[in-house]
């Protein structure tokens, strides 16, 4: 998307890529966009979109992900500052802000309660039937042309626990940054 995030009257590009890294670039030159600032989300970008969305007078970056996930990086200042000694005090509008989500919580957690207490109650009976649900895979095998290595990326709407890839020719597996995997090699029965 195009957008003028930094409020200069030039609109900035923003990019959000498959690895989850979302950057922000300006034109400040005629020839070069300049990045100004990128953040890495944990799963591939499906979409990303600039505007005002939660509060009047602060832009925002918001960006979709594979799972469903909706993200939003936001110019609105976190951080307060106080003199010594100042009590910071919330506004009404923040106070009824908090107690709304306070709310809305506790609701979740009542129907999350609920519903796992009907799902044991039906998994106990005798009529109850297994299946196995079926999942939604992003796959991706691409050449590295660089080090001339190929990059498997695998995403899906749950935990993954186990990859195993198996090969008739010898690999070799390199780690990189943002592997959180942990490699086990094992020989193959050539049979």
């Amino acid at each position: 998307d195009s957008f003028d995030i930094l409020g200069d009257g030039v609109k900035e590009l923003l990019v959000g890529r498959d690895d989850g890294v979302l950057e922000i670039y300006n034109f400040e030159s005629v020839n070069d966009p300049v990045l100004r600032y990128d953040h890495a989300l944990s799963e591939s970008i499906a979409s990303i979109q600039g505007g005002c969305v939660g509060k009047d007078g602060y832009d925002e970056v918001l960006a979709s992900t594979y799972s469903g996930w909706l993200t939003g990086l936001t110019t609105e200042p976190v951080h307060r500052e106080g003199g010594s000694g100042e009590e910071l005090k919330l506004s009404q509008e923040m106070q009824s802000k908090i107690s709304s989500l306070r709310n809305e919580l506790e609701h979740l957690q009542m129907k999350v309660l609920q519903e796992r207490e009907k799902y044991q109650q039906s998994s106990q009976s005798s009529t109850a039937v297994s299946s196995v649900p079926a999942f939604s895979v992003n796959d991706k095998f691409t050449l590295n042309k660089d080090d001339a290595s190929y990059s498997l990326i695998l995403e899906v709407q749950t935990a993954i626990d186990n990859v195993l890839v198996q090969s008739d020719v010898p690999i070799d597996l390199l780690d990189v940054d943002k592997n959180s995997a942990v490699v086990s090699f094992s020989s193959c029965d050539s049979e």
